[in-house]
């Protein structure tokens, strides 16, 4: 039986807030998002550009997550909470660039994408890799990883709606002379967690980290001479690698001095080969 009161009622629709609470709402945001002032700023943060993306989405404690395993990024000062516990703005560090998000206010216009999806394209270093946790963490595959006129590449859609053109970043040209026999040539920080000790360096040093060649590693950026970060290692502390002029010829002097010598790899900057010395300690000998 039809209820009679139905006839009274009203169909929903959306209430216009008070001029003056809305007025009052954009001048806090205002005052959260773009004060200059911003006391928990340090000398090692990453300069803004002219532009600057600022993405809107649904979950900005995921979505950091998210960026931050998947493509990198790196914290840039303490996300801002509004009162009501939402993320009013957080800022990441994807190799030299800046991104800012927070999550939706409706109030304002500040809606994460439904529908259309805006793009963005970042280089990485492993784009296998990077594509590959993107989808294992939630991601849509969009295009896979393939070779194209304009380079190597694939595009994933994020768990909030935000497209990302996935390129293989070109090889860095050697620049200056070559390495003389026996110069540090490159270093690697091997670390039991590397999400730990990039949020504590990025924070103390300003280091910036992109993704590597292998799981859980990661090119420093910023630290002066090439470096790594390989988390999930036993042996904690910096591993370093020798410039030789020939690798064979050294590879027989650290086994005839006591020392012990791996096989030799094939890498895209030349031939290295891991080694320990007659005491135990590992590094690696590179012939570029």
């Amino acid at each position: 039986m039809t209820d009679p009161f139905d006839a009274l009622h009203l169909p929903v629709r959306p209430v216009d807030p008070d001029p003056a609470f809305a007025a009052r709402l954009r001048a806090r945001l205002a005052d959260a998002v773009l004060a200059p002032d911003r006391g928990d700023m340090t000398s090692t943060e990453t300069k803004l550009s002219t532009l600057t993306p600022y993405l809107a989405v649904t979950d900005a404690r995921a979505a950091i997550e998210f960026y931050t395993e998947v493509f990198g990024a790196v914290r840039q000062g303490e996300p801002i909470v509004v009162d009501d516990g939402r993320v009013g703005h957080a800022e990441l560090v994807f190799g030299g660039s800046v991104v800012m998000l927070s999550e939706e206010f409706p109030e304002v216009g500040h809606l994460a994408p439904v529908g259309t999806h805006p793009s963005y394209r970042i280089e990485v270093a492993d784009l296998d890799g990077v594509v590959r946790r993107a989808v294992e963490r939630g991601a849509e595959l969009l295009r896979p990883v393939a070779d194209s006129p304009h380079g190597r590449g694939g595009t994933v859609l994020d768990p909030f709606g935000h497209r990302w053109l996935v390129a293989e970043a070109a090889p860095q040209p050697q620049s200056g002379p070559a390495p003389r026999h026996g110069e540090l040539g490159y270093h690697t920080f091997q670390v039991p967690d590397a999400e730990a000790a990039k949020s504590f360096y990025g924070a103390v040093l300003g280091w910036r980290f992109t993704p590597g060649r292998v799981q859980e590693g990661w090119r420093i950026d910023g630290a002066g001479t090439m470096a790594g970060l390989w988390g999930g290692q036993e042996q904690v502390g910096w591993k370093l690698m020798y410039a030789v002029r020939d690798l064979d010829a050294a590879l027989a002097e650290v086994v005839g001095r006591g020392g012990t010598a791996g096989p030799v790899e094939r890498e895209d900057y030349g031939l290295t080969a891991e080694c320990t010395d007659d005491q135990g300690i590992g590094f690696w000998l590179w012939q570029a």
